[in-house]
Parts: structure tokens; sequence; C-alpha cells
């Protein structure tokens, strides 16, 4: 019986280790310290961007995914990211960010749903931002603690994870692009007018 305890306790403990350690949250913000393109968080969070989510259960397997149109906009060091989200299940939730840029490449975040203040590091291409965040009543109302990572890649594309814990039991993970809206102009033709109406919003490749 003795040797069987012992053995669910070192079970525990590997577990316990592995979560610390060999995982999503073992990375620290030093890890990326000197990787590119660098992360400006006035640039790369600025003007509109347009994202596509997937978000995972407890049992890792898809709940629900989202498209989403996000405008960044900023002030010298402080800045505002608005968040339109429209999830597959019908659903739409605005959001609003409220970003202020620290000393060295500190941020603090907060928003109408987060508890106090999110806290938010840049370092190399990456970006880290934990906070706790209230779910909506018709999503339980429970209060979830985040950790947020944001990777920009050389094509200017942010890819986003996050994992949300409950009693440091993970409940829920996000995965998300993040990339910058086309810019639309207008087209002109090689004809007798040059000018095709029907073509004036039409995006360029």
């Amino acid at each position: 019986m003795k040797l069987l305890a012992i053995a669910l306790l070192i079970i525990f403990a590997l577990s316990i280790a592995k979560g610390r350690y060999l995982s999503f949250r073992a990375q620290s913000p030093e890890d990326y310290s000197g990787t590119g393109p660098a992360f400006k968080m006035t640039e790369n969070l600025n003007g509109e961007i347009l994202s596509e989510g997937l978000i995972y259960g407890p049992d890792g397997k898809m709940s629900n995914s989202f498209v989403a149109r996000m405008v960044g906009e900023w002030d010298g060091n402080t800045g505002t990211l608005t968040e339109n989200f429209t999830y597959s299940n019908g659903k739409k939730m605005a959001r609003k960010w409220y970003l202020t840029l620290g000393t060295g490449n500190t941020f603090i975040a907060t928003a109408d749903d987060i508890v106090g203040e999110g806290r938010g590091t840049v370092s190399g291409s990456t970006v880290k931002l934990t906070y706790k965040i209230i779910l909506p009543e018709d999503a339980g109302g429970h209060t979830l603690d985040v950790t947020d990572w944001m990777y920009l890649t050389e094509s200017g594309v942010i890819m986003n994870r996050s994992e949300m814990r409950k009693f440091g039991i993970k409940v829920a993970e996000l995965i998300a692009t993040m990339r910058p809206a086309p810019s639309t102009k207008s087209t002109y033709l090689d004809r007798a007018n040059g000018h095709d109406t029907a073509a004036e919003t039409r995006v360029l490749q």
C-alpha cells in the first residue's frame, strides 16, 4: 500500500514538473530576447487587423471558432485595441483594450472584463501578457487566469496562442492569426476612359 502511495506521489510530482518546465507555461520572455523581427506595439498593433481563431476545450477538442476585426490606435505611449468578434455559434462580442507602454519593454493592459491590470512584456519578436478575465454570464461568469503569447512572423502576421486556467487547471486554449487588413485602391484599366467604377474598392493582391 505504501509503494502504491509513493508511486502515485511520484506521478503527481512529475505531472506538476512537466506542466511547469516542459509546457507552454515554461517559456519566458528571455527565451526570445534575440529573435526577430522586433515586435513594436505601436506598429504591429496599429490600424485595422483581421483575425481568425480556434478555441479548444479542456478535452482538447475544438469547441468554437471566430473571425474578428480589430482596430489599433495610438497616441504616444498610450493606445487602444478595439475588437469585434463573430463566433461560429452565432454569438458576437465587442471588447476594447487600453494599453500603456511602461519602462523598458513592459506595458499595462486593461479592459472592462479584466480584473485589475494585465502585465505585459515585449521581447524580440514576441509579446507575453498575463491577466485575469471574467467570462460573460452566458459562458459561466468564471474568472480565469490567462497567459497570452503573440509571435510576430517575417511576413508581418502575428500568431497568437492563449491558455486559460482555473485553479491551475487548463480549461481552454486559443490559437489565432492576426494580420494587417489589405489596403484597397482605385483600379484603372487601359480602356477608352481608363476607369472601371465597379473595381474602385477591389483589393489589389
